[in-house]
């Protein structure tokens, strides 16, 4: 009932409190006797308490304290009537103050309520969506705690060690993962622990396979928890190690066919003398003379052997994606060594026709010999750029490091004064012409320039 005198806006609880004070006036004016209606001025005070600032507040209370003292029955004298109207004052003022605080305190109370109820259902929409991220997510993330027990794992971490879904709480991480036995949860003096590693996992079946692991620590109130996210890298593993020994079977034979052209001009200078010796009488019949051709010719028969052309490995490749995967490796090492390199790429390049293991090959050849070649000068630049060339994609890596004496014997294998082998660019320019391409070298006025021509995917 009373609580229609408090609602509307402030100008209508104002607008009523004045009528129900009017109203209260005049009902003590008309009633003749010591009948005291001083105190239901108590209601409008709470009514204007609500709506208004303290000013407001102060003002009313003394409107109502002299209604209530000038239309009073009762005698007015300056010791009782004055003690009457402060009491009348400071109950109205006390009145609207405590239900102003109270109405600050609610509003405060509802909106502090609000709050929580907005924070309540964000958090809920959060875990909902944290929930729904992992349960989806092809990693396999699991938590455990300070005993390695498991306390929870998605379906991925169930599926990769071969378990039904939800059989995995409870069971010992240490058993699936043995390299998380090493990592001890630290207690709550100890730093947590972030940290990625390779390791070896086992399925339930027993299985071995390869696990990349990132796994951190965190605390709770009930205690250090453990947090892994677990890859299965065993298909990453066997596609690198097909790669590592097709791109070592094909550098073998590459460095076996240009040995054996050397060992046939060898053999074929050593016949020519054979032959001519043959003509003198005094060997005829030399045990010796006829084991050093029997030599000659089984060292011909041994570099005639046919070394049969590999199958092919040539796939489409995006250049750009390759080169920025080239940056990542060599950046430390240029780093390193305190070479500039500016690196150019020409937006949108075509897909190219290449082996892409050989073709980082040759590009990190080239890159190392003109690391080689900086390393004596004290100002070091090094460009790679790859543009668009008709049908072809050109990829030029060049230096200021002084350029090649015998550009002529460049691409020759075993040749003089290289270092190690010297088969380096004789193997990168093989790899570059199995897939359609070529290895060229480009003179410039202070350094070197190699040019990688590769074919365009699309021609």
């Amino acid at each position: 009932m009373y609580a229609i005198l408090f609602k509307g806006s402030t100008s209508t609880v104002l607008l009523k409190a004045g009528i129900l004070i009017a109203v209260i006036a005049l009902t003590d004016w008309l009633i003749i006797g010591p009948i005291p209606l001083g105190f239901l001025y108590l209601v409008p005070m709470l009514m204007v308490g609500s709506a208004v600032g303290r000013a407001l507040i102060v003002a009313t209370a003394t409107v109502c304290t002299i209604l209530a003292e000038l239309f009073s029955d009762l005698p007015w004298n300056l010791r009782t009537g004055a003690s009457r109207d402060v009491l009348y004052f400071a109950a109205f003022v006390g009145a609207g103050l405590f239900i102003r605080e109270v109405n600050i305190g609610r509003r405060t109370a509802i909106e502090n309520l609000h709050e929580i109820e907005g924070e309540r259902d964000a958090r809920r929409a959060a875990e909902e969506q944290l929930k729904v991220l992992i349960e989806s997510s092809p990693v396999a993330v699991v938590t455990a705690d300070t005993t390695g027990h498991v306390l929870m794992a998605n379906d991925a971490a169930h599926r990769m060690l071969g378990l039904p879904d939800g059989a995995l709480a409870g069971k010992e991480i240490h058993r699936y993962l043995p390299a998380l036995t090493n990592v001890s949860l630290p207690d709550s003096t100890q730093q947590h622990l972030r940290a990625v590693m390779q390791a070896r996992g086992q399925r339930e079946d027993g299985e071995s396979f390869l696990a990349d692991i990132c796994f951190s620590t965190y605390r709770t109130t009930a205690g250090t928890r453990l947090a892994a996210m677990v890859l299965d890298a065993s298909e990453e593993l066997r596609a690198h190690e097909v790669a590592g020994l097709h791109q070592l079977l094909e550098g073998s034979r590459i460095a076996v066919s240009g040995l054996s052209h050397e060992i046939r001009n060898v053999c074929g200078a050593i016949a020519a003398v054979h032959q001519n010796l043959q003509r003198d009488s005094s060997l005829t019949g030399s045990k010796d003379f006829e084991a050093l051709g029997n030599l000659v010719l089984a060292l011909e028969r041994l570099a005639s052997v046919n070394l049969r052309q590999s199958s092919s490995q040539a796939t489409e490749v995006d250049l750009a994606v390759l080169l920025d995967e080239l940056k990542i490796v060599v950046s430390p090492s240029l780093q390193e060594e305190e070479i500039t390199a500016q690196w150019s790429v020409e937006p949108g390049l075509p897909l190219v026709w290449a082996d892409r293991s050989s073709l980082m090959q040759v590009f990190l050849n080239l890159i190392s010999n003109s690391t080689r070649a900086l390393s004596k000068k004290s100002n070091r630049n090094l460009r790679i750029s790859a543009t668009s060339e008709g049908e072809q994609v050109h990829v030029k890596v060049s230096d200021n490091g002084g350029g090649v004496l015998q550009a002529e014997h460049l691409f020759h294998p075993f040749q003089a004064g290289a270092e190690a082998t010297g088969l380096g660019l004789y193997v990168s320019r093989a790899f570059a012409r199995s897939f359609g391409g070529e290895l060229r070298y480009v003179p410039i006025s202070d350094g070197s320039c190699f040019v990688v021509e590769l074919k365009q995917a699309s021609t």
